[in-house]
């Protein structure tokens, strides 16, 4: 057979032909009907219906479409779960879990009783069609993500009452399934499925976060990356399965337990989110369309009638729960009508429990047709009042956020990134790219200095900027690569710095330092004389998203300085973005101003305070810092408000004690002038550049081994401890 002949035969079966005709279906369909007004996911499933088996016949639901479609629920789940703020989480797991609970009773006790006497079937069938009631899907989370709001309360109480519902739902198919086959209910089945489901949940627990955190640290490669989480949350589906468990559950705690190692602005995020959403989503979405047979209300009247009762016990069931749950929580009508469309969408579990009890002998045809209904109008419903609630809600955001507007420079810093090696520009871009606010539309600088014409310095600067360009690029931040001829590389730094009025310089600090006065290197010297912009020194050993902890420690005073917001917020940037735990140690004084600063900007972050009595408290930690946690030093200048005479011993302690660990120095923005940048011709620039003297070298280093003996030798019942 030709290829012509190929193609005009229906159902299409050639491999090119069906794939082109579905991106089509993809690319055109939501450009048609959004002029409809009709929701994009409405819209995937209409076509799906059109092309499908029982419209026009032009593609048939053959293994392509049941392994992409597959793969494409699985994928919704996952991103639910990767995409969601592990601190609202954490504090909203208790409402979330007792939403589940009432979205699964409610229906599946209304569901029962009503299918048993208004559609007069057997208690075992009334059971089984009340879990179609209990469970849902997510099928209009990619609304809420589209908006924004998957980290609003009200969206995460309902991802997490969609995993309780489902787990429940499945349980009940399960036991139904072998009351059918044996014709008695087993307790034990119960118990050794909820025991499984603990060893499962444990193993995932435990062993994905660490084999992640050592591939992430070998491989930084991020097409390599994506394939190991690819593999993650397919196997997890298929652990699932293997127990009894549905592979939707799986791939939601896959996702679960990847989130702290995907920082939601990295390359790997688009990745994820890219592939997700222009293919393995609409192909379920389509796939679901195909399933949906409309001829059959044609048939008679009956099946119409069972899926009406069908839709509407389902809603009313799942609108009567929301409302408990509103009422309980105190949540506004919105927040109300968004948990709604999230909990109302029926798929997976859904076309299962249809599809179980039908080789099972439990459903009829006409109920089964029902029930492929019941899923058209519950989705399309729960599509229509979740768009509609995500926009009024986040309207409702922006105008309060107009209202509360502070002068933070949160989302309008501009940051000057420098970078001199290939090998390290990676690192450095990540780090600025994860510090800034996500609202910062303002472009990058990446900047490249050098002081003479060797071709091979040439060629590392033009990579250097080509790897930062590149980092950048995948999370769609805009950089402005510049390359400066410059004398005095500490002089170009500073008038780019100027030019392009930045308010940050993200600089990379060396990483093998044994002698004290070059710890900081010459060049960061001169910067901290030369302007009073906050000027931030990283030296990470390991990626920034596997740090476990960031520990910052804060000096006295510090919330005195003109940049004490700033800095607070780029850790806040920072935490919220790996995700991982913020632990202050500052004075007494100073926590009330941090804790301040992080409410009034809304960071969810994990975070914890320290009280220390004396700056050269931080020696104690060198013992308490692990290989994968962040230490984060504030610094002063010696003109500044929080300098004192201890902080003149900080880079002897740094070297001493933290070499080899992960740091970053930030010396924060303060008032005052700027001080003329001299040149290595300028005489003056010996006051500079030139080395301390050794007697001050001697009373540093003398300094320094007291203060170890005094601490280490002290029984202070209140040492630091994290």
């Amino acid at each position: 057979m030709n290829l012509s002949t190929a193609l005009m035969e229906l159902p299409l079966r050639q491999p090119v032909a069906i794939f082109l005709l579905v991106l089509v279906i993809i690319l055109f369909t939501p450009l048609l009907l959004r002029r409809l007004k009709i929701p994009h996911i409405i819209g995937m499933i209409l076509a799906g219906m059109v092309v499908g088996p029982y419209g026009f016949n032009i593609l048939e639901r053959d293994a392509s479409f049941q392994i992409f479609g597959q793969v494409g629920i699985l994928y919704l789940m996952f991103l639910a779960g990767v995409e969601i703020d592990m601190f609202n989480l954490k504090q909203n797991l208790r409402k979330g879990v007792l939403f589940g609970l009432i979205s699964f009773t409610i229906p599946m006790v209304g569901g029962l009783l009503l299918t048993h006497y208004i559609l007069d079937t057997s208690w075992l069938t009334s059971t089984l069609i009340a879990s179609m009631y209990a469970s849902h899907t997510l099928i209009s989370y990619p609304i809420t993500a589209r908006f924004g709001l998957t980290n609003s309360r009200s969206a995460v109480i309902s991802i997490c009452g969609t995993v309780v519902a489902v787990l429940l739902a499945l349980v009940v198919l399960a036991e139904v399934v072998a009351v059918q086959e044996h014709g008695v209910f087993q307790w034990f089945r119960i118990l050794r499925l909820f025991g499984l489901l603990i060893v499962y949940c444990g193993a995932l627990y435990y062993l994905v976060p660490i084999m992640t955190r050592r591939f992430f640290k070998s491989v930084n490669e991020p097409v390599t990356q994506y394939i190991y989480v690819m593999a993650v949350m397919l196997l997890a589906s298929l652990l699932a399965q293997l127990i009894g468990l549905e592979a939707i559950l799986g791939a939601f705690l896959a996702g679960l337990v990847l989130n702290r190692y995907i920082p939601k602005r990295s390359a790997l995020m688009n990745r994820i989110e890219f592939v997700g959403n222009a293919v393995f989503i609409p192909y379920f979405l389509i796939g679901v369309g195909m399933l949906i047979n409309i001829n059959v209300i044609l048939k008679g009247w009956n099946v119409a009638w069972i899926a009406l009762n069908m839709i509407v016990v389902a809603l009313v069931c799942k609108w009567l729960a929301v409302y408990i749950a509103q009422r309980l929580y105190g949540f506004d009508k919105v927040e109300r009508m968004l948990m709604f469309g999230l909990t109302s969408g029926k798929a997976a579990a859904t076309i299962a429990a249809t599809m179980v009890g039908y080789q099972y002998g439990l459903i009829s045809e006409d109920v089964m047709n029902g029930a492929v209904l019941m899923i058209l109008g519950c989705c399309a419903i729960a599509s229509i009042a979740t768009e509609r609630a995500a926009m009024k809600l986040r309207m409702g955001l922006a105008e309060e956020k107009l209202k509360h507007e502070t002068g933070s420079k949160r989302s309008n810093a501009r940051q000057l990134v420098a970078v001199a090696n290939p090998l390290t520009a990676e690192g450095i871009m990540k780090i600025a790219i994860y510090m800034r606010h996500p609202k910062n539309k303002l472009p990058l600088t990446a900047l490249y200095v050098r002081n003479n014409d060797d071709p091979a310095n040439i060629a590392m600067g033009k990579n250097a900027l080509q790897t930062a360009v590149k980092v950048a690029s995948a999370v769609d931040v805009k950089v402005d690569d510049v390359e400066r001829y410059d004398i005095n590389i500490a002089t170009g730094l500073v008038n780019v710095l100027k030019e392009k009025n930045c308010t940050d310089i993200i600089i990379g600090l060396h990483r093998k330092s044994n002698i004290v006065d070059t710890f900081y290197g010459s060049m960061i010297e001169q910067l901290l004389r030369a302007t009073n912009k906050s000027i931030i020194m990283s030296r990470c050993f390991i990626p920034v998203n596997t740090v476990t902890r960031i520990v910052v420690v804060v000096p006295p005073k510090a919330e005195f300085e003109t940049g004490f917001r700033q800095w607070v917020t780029r850790i806040g940037n920072l935490a919220t973005q790996v995700g991982c735990k913020a632990i202050f140690i500052a004075y007494k004084e100073t926590i009330p101003y941090i804790q301040g600063v992080l409410t009034a900007e809304k960071y969810t972050i994990s975070h914890e305070y320290r009280e220390m009595e004396t700056w050269d408290d931080f020696i104690m930690l060198s013992n308490r810092i692990h290989d994968d946690d962040l230490l984060v030093v504030i610094g002063a200048r010696r003109t500044s408000i929080s300098f004192s005479s201890d902080m003149e011993a900080m880079p002897t302690f740094l070297s001493r004690y933290f070499a080899n660990h992960n740091i970053m120095i930030i010396y924060p923005e303060q008032f005052g002038a700027e001080a003329e940048m001299p040149t290595p011709i300028d005489p003056l620039s010996a006051t500079i550049t030139s080395n301390p003297s050794p007697l001050l070298l001697s009373v540093n280093r003398w300094r320094a081994q007291f203060s170890d003996y005094r601490k280490r030798r002290s029984s202070r019942r209140n040492r630091i401890d994290i």
